[in-house]
């Protein structure tokens, strides 16, 4: 009964996110992943990588604005990673009383070029209470093929960083390594541990 009392906070916090916005100069109209669905390609069309400036932008327009905190976490992840392959725009809801869930959908968009929908879902353990409806930017590393994003990834032991309303951590699963950065409302306190499973389709089972 708590798996699904939490399962329910996650999802109606997730459906109270607001539309998914793109990176382009104009905002994309009010739909859903679903309704926007293309098939995610199996690797991008050639191996390319995003600057330090050309992820700075896109979470700006994704976030709708920038700030020296958010600079100061991409910065972060480049220096100790890299320039990304790729990332994913989206939105997440999640809800926890020691034992949470976690449940999101995206965008992966390589560098380049190719786009198509994800999804995550998993469950976390930690010192967490409440409720969050989170926007989600995620950069991605040593991603050669789409098919090694669709798997579980365990956090990062100790890789939280928290700056004034945002957060970033790691996830990472043999070589490829994910670094989402989050903004929402809600209160999360505490570093969880868990992991988290991205899917091709919608998933409403955590584990």
């Amino acid at each position: 009964m708590r798996s699904l009392a939490l399962g329910l906070i996650a999802l109606s916090t997730l459906a109270a996110c607001t539309p998914i916005r793109g990176t382009e100069d104009t905002p994309r109209a009010s739909e859903t992943v679903s309704e926007r669905a293309q098939p995610v390609p199996d690797a991008p069309a050639e191996t390319q990588t995003y600057t330090r400036e050309e992820i700075l932008n896109s979470a700006k327009t994704f976030f709708g604005g920038t700030t020296s905190e958010l600079a100061s976490l991409i910065e972060k992840a480049f220096s100790d990673y890299g320039q990304p392959v790729a990332y994913i725009e989206g939105e997440e809801g999640s809800g926890a009383f020691i034992v949470g869930l976690r449940y999101g959908q995206g965008y992966l968009q390589y560098k380049g070029g190719g786009r198509g929908p994800v999804f995550w879902q998993g469950p976390s353990v930690g010192l967490d209470y409440g409720g969050n409806a989170s926007k989600v930017f995620t950069l991605v590393y040593n991603l050669r093929k789409t098919e090694q994003l669709f798997q579980r990834f365990p956090g990062v032991e100790g890789s939280l960083y928290v700056v004034a309303g945002f957060g970033l951590n790691y996830q990472r699963s043999d070589e490829v390594v994910l670094a989402p950065i989050r903004t929402g409302v809600g209160l999360r306190a505490g570093a969880n541990i868990g992991y988290v499973h991205y899917t091709r389709e919608p998933s409403y089972l955590p584990f």
